[in-house]
């Protein structure tokens, strides 16, 4: 099935996409098995491909499921891959798949969220991110980064805030320089927008920052772990990415194993 689509658009985007994973048009045809002549008559508008070549294309390029659609649309032919809703029947099976991961890592804290941070599920043990949080930041959808981050949120509790907040600003910047979205772009401007102005320290390590967070039971360290789904082919699937947290010491964790059975015993 084809569609009506701006001339000369499909060429626009071969050429931004392959300039924003800075490849030349060799190295783009070697990854899609075609000829640098063939990219570059594409790039040109000189031929239309089939949309077996523009699949080709997108997947060499490495674009999510959601830019793949996109470039489909814009050489003429309507979207492979569906979007549904999370509730949709079909995806039942996945939901209960998923809520059964994130009950099988109580008593640590996990969830869900989608590309932009909203949270779509989580478990019993998440409630700890969420004491002392107003009102107004757990209004629906709730966004997992701002609760992090933002002054009357977790901010507050959390020990060392300039360099795990850099650590999730940088991490997201990474993600928009692969796939450039105006909205990531601006909630990243509002996040930076609560950190306070430092230099990171001759401590600091990138990555491998964990999250030092105060609580009535002590102060507890925790890394983080992401799980996206790779073989997804519905658009709100491959988004999906599942954080589970765990304890970097042996107090965290019998912090956490104390508090889930004070949870259990009150139910």
């Amino acid at each position: 099935m084809t569609t009506v689509t701006e001339p000369g658009l499909f060429a626009r985007e071969l050429r931004r996409w392959r300039g924003t994973r800075r490849l030349s048009q060799l190295d783009l045809a070697i990854r899609a098995d075609t000829t640098q002549r063939y990219v570059s008559y594409l790039e040109q508008g000189r031929s239309r491909p089939g949309r077996t070549v523009v699949l080709r294309l997108a997947e060499s390029l490495g674009l999510s499921l959601r830019e793949r659609n996109a470039l489909l649309l814009a050489a003429g032919y309507a979207p492979v891959y569906a979007e549904s809703d999370w509730d949709a029947p079909h995806l039942a099976p996945t939901r209960s798949a998923l809520r059964s991961v994130l009950d099988g890592h109580l008593p640590y804290p996990a969830l869900i969220v989608d590309a932009l941070g909203r949270v779509i599920e989580t478990n019993a043990a998440f409630a700890l991110f969420l004491e002392g949080v107003p009102p107004e930041l757990l209004r629906e959808p709730v966004n997992v980064r701002r609760l992090a981050l933002h002054p009357d949120g977790m901010a507050r509790r959390v020990v060392n805030l300039p360099d795990w907040g850099r650590h999730i600003t940088e991490a997201l910047r990474v993600r928009a320089q692969l796939s450039p979205d105006p909205d990531l772009d601006d909630l990243i401007a509002e996040l930076e927008g609560y950190l306070p102005t430092t230099a990171p320290g001759p401590d600091y390590v990138g990555f491998a920052v964990p999250l030092r967070l105060r609580t009535g039971d002590g102060e507890l360290r925790l890394i983080t772990t992401l799980t996206s789904i790779a073989t997804a082919v519905d658009v709100s699937l491959a988004e999906l990415h599942l954080e589970a947290f765990l304890p970097a010491d042996a107090a965290t964790a019998e912090i956490l194993r104390a508090r889930a059975e004070r949870t259990a015993a009150a139910v």
